[in-house]
């Protein structure tokens, strides 16, 4: 099983990146956010999921551990597969996602297209006890995290432009208001 994978990127396309090592191109599917990541980079080390099935080998790739260990725990609930899990990673950070998980709160995992209510509730139900209150350490933190996201990209910014402005906003800065204005100004806007 293939765990981790560095080398030279070739090209990047709309879910998936071609990475070569070793003289071969290994086709590594990751979620728009992490594709942007890496995107202008030359050399990049995706942390791997290997997922086989009698028809399919497919490598999905993440920058962090945190976010593989996520995506494992997301497609271990029967009706969550890697695209899915992709996207909710896509919208969400592992630890907005754990944040939900605990406090039994689905909006945030419905917002991904093709998760329903009923297959949110589920994800929450199944992982309620993979994922603790311990393992989520700023639940107000995360959940003023996603409610800023959701604000930047109403206003026209993609996800991955709305999680990189707001990296750079402090954490002890919990007023979704203040988050945003410090967000819209690193973004040029006043």
């Amino acid at each position: 099983m293939i765990r981790a994978l560095k080398g030279t990127i070739g090209s990047i396309h709309s879910n998936y990146a071609i990475v070569f090592t070793g003289g071969i191109g290994y086709q590594v599917y990751a979620s728009p956010y992490t594709l942007g990541k890496v995107a202008g980079l030359t050399e990049v080390m995706f942390h791997i999921h290997t997922h086989v099935r009698e028809d399919q080998f497919n490598l999905y790739g993440f920058i962090t551990d945190d976010e593989l260990s996520m995506f494992e725990l997301l497609i271990s609930v029967s009706g969550i597969g890697p695209k899915a899990a992709i996207s909710i990673l896509a919208i969400a950070e592992p630890k907005t996602i754990r944040t939900a998980i605990v406090n039994k709160d689905p909006s945030i995992l419905t917002r991904v297209s093709g998760v329903g209510k009923k297959t949110a509730e589920k994800v929450i139900v199944e992982l309620q006890n993979k994922v603790s209150a311990a393992d989520v350490t700023d639940q107000a933190g995360a959940l003023a995290e996603q409610e800023s996201i959701e604000a930047l990209t109403a206003l026209g910014y993609t996800i991955s432009e709305a999680r990189d402005a707001l990296k750079g906003v402090p954490a002890d800065i919990t007023s979704v208001g203040e988050r945003l204005k410090r967000a819209l100004k690193s973004l040029g806007k006043k």
